[in-house]
């Protein structure tokens, strides 16, 4: 007998020695992603997910046992060689969530490898369940927060109207007359949608009931947040309109985050009880959400509790090169190539004449850029105006990446109600026909023609996401992630055809382009501490 339990403490240390390496692999992504729980408010909840996942995983132990055969583990091996290929791309492209998604992929292999098919249909969900603990990119989050400040913002006025208040809605700012609030991003919601989505899918596993019951369980989680974040803001604005601005700071501004988000947990609950008397359970509220007693009680198996599988070597070995793998590539940085500074752009483009404008310390905190110019051109004779803008980024890794315009624009109070590309033949930049989004922006009566693009290490891009691919690919091809955006804004008149406004940025690109490049690294650079060696 102690032969055998000798021998099954062996078997499961491997197991261990193996769950050990997979975290020496990857601790860097793993410190990085606890740093984001502790620091970002979003994620504060991330500590409780692997706890919790353990802890479902240890209730069904009775239903896992180590898979006797080498075959039994290829696919677990095939997932673990996959999750080590992202890894290893990420490590490249220096992309630290791209390498937290191959950890989560890695365990589930490791997981598979260990107890077969048969117990990763056990431990999907629990595994699956580890997702809500990686933060999401930059961009994205940046996006979503965006566009849940002016949702919340528009909601939240409409139940100021109902209060029978007079508000004005500005963007994201909620003008009250003698108030004005402005819902910043720490007011769009995520700070309820992130928990309460873990927290609903959590009980969407547990309530027992139908597939489409528990999918809209979860699901229903961001239009609640949405729903109950639009109805704090507008608390805040009846409170605000009626005893002042100490309504919406300090202890009152926080204990109202916390109600509401308990209120949304309480609505959740709710919804699982009328789920519970709709299927005839009619189950009571401390009854809806409880640990199955079937998963107590060990399954009878013809497998031995512990027998050795020789893929917990390979396993191991595969880890190994993924430790190796990390080390070469941890020191990775990106190239920077030389450039001018914007400091040092013209204010003189053939008949405009500009003047220097500057961003408030908020913004370049926001923006987190390198360098940036903000010019105001003008043009005498036609009396014509064009705002240039520009934002580089000599690298768009750690969170430092461009904003796109289409994000920031409805933030400021401007609607856009007109976008498209164009492509102009006869114009040049890098030998490349120019290409650029061509949107209409309106505020009130107020109208503006805006023409932007991204310039990234040569390439002319229009669409966000193709920014994100070619980040990614050229930071892994050319160790380069440098990237620029570029926007003209000019006014149109009340009575005036757009087709003028169109016109007047295409004189004003005729005399601009010719400058930009010199500013703006090309695909072909010299990195800043090279030279070039004559052929």
């Amino acid at each position: 007998m102690n032969t055998e339990n000798t021998k099954a403490t062996g078997i499961w240390s491997l197991w261990g020695a193996a769950l050990v390496l997979l975290c020496v692999v990857f601790r860097d992504s793993l410190v990085e992603m606890a740093t984001t729980w502790t620091n970002v408010e979003e994620y504060s909840h991330g500590f409780f997910i692997p706890i919790i996942t353990a802890y479902l995983l240890w209730m069904r132990r009775g239903e896992l046992a180590l898979v006797p055969g080498f075959k039994a583990s290829l696919p677990g091996l095939a997932i673990v060689g996959l999750g080590l290929i992202l890894f290893v791309l990420g490590g490249l492209a220096t992309i630290k969530t791209m390498e937290q998604y191959a950890f989560l992929i890695v365990l589930t292999g490791l997981f598979a490898s260990a107890f077969g098919m048969h117990g990763l249909r056990v431990g999907a969900i629990p595994l699956l369940f580890l997702i809500f603990m990686v933060p999401f990119p930059s961009f994205i989050l940046n996006n979503l927060s965006s566009k849940l400040q002016l949702i919340s913002s528009w909601l939240g006025v409409e139940f100021i109207r109902a209060c029978d208040i007079m508000v004005y809605l500005e963007g994201n700012v909620i003008d009250l007359g003698n108030y004005k609030l402005q819902v910043v991003d720490a007011c769009s919601g995520l700070r309820y949608l992130f928990p309460l989505a873990s927290l609903a899918f959590l009980c969407a596993y547990l309530f027992k009931g139908p597939f489409w019951q528990k999918l809209l369980i979860f699901l229903s989680s961001m239009p609640l947040t949405i729903f109950m974040n639009s109805f704090r803001i507008g608390v805040i604005g009846v409170l605000v309109d009626n005893w002042g601005t100490e309504m919406a700071e300090g202890f009152l501004h926080d204990f109202e985050g916390w109600a509401v988000f308990l209120l949304c947990m309480v609505l959740l609950f709710v919804e699982m009880w009328i789920f519970s008397w709709i299927g005839g359970r009619k189950l009571a509220m401390s009854e809806l959400v409880q640990i199955p007693e079937e998963w107590s009680h060990p399954v009878s198996r013809d497998v031995p509790a512990a027998i050795l599988n020789k893929s917990v070597f390979a396993v191991l070995l595969l880890l190994g090169f993924g430790a190796g793998a990390s080390e070469i590539f941890k020191g990775r940085e990106d190239i920077v190539p030389e450039r001018k500074a914007f400091l040092n752009f013209p204010t003189h483009l053939g008949s405009w004449q500009g003047r220097n404008d500057y961003l408030t310390q908020y913004y370049l905190d926001e923006l987190k850029l390198t360098d940036y110019v903000i010019v105001n051109f003008t043009q005498s004779e036609t009396h014509s105006n064009v705002n240039f803008y520009s934002a580089y980024y000599q690298s768009q890794r750690k969170g430092a990446v461009v904003h796109s315009p289409r994000s920031c624009i409805p933030g400021d109070g401007w609607q856009i109600t007109s976008f498209e590309q164009r492509e102009f033949p006869d114009m040049q930049l890098e030998g490349q026909a120019l290409r650029v989004n061509r949107a209409i922006i309106q505020k009130g009566e107020s109208r503006q023609l805006v023409y932007f693009w991204f310039q990234q290490r040569g390439r002319m891009i229009t669409n966000e996401y193709m920014v994100k691919w070619y980040l990614f690919y050229d930071a892994i091809a050319m160790n380069r992630t440098d990237g620029a955006l570029i926007r003209l804004v000019t006014p149109v008149d009340k009575v005036e055809d757009i087709t003028v406004a169109d016109r007047r940025l295409q004189v004003f690109l005729k005399d601009f382009l010719p400058e930009l490049p010199a500013y703006l690294p090309g695909k072909t650079i010299v990195p800043v501490g090279y030279s070039v060696v004559p052929g």
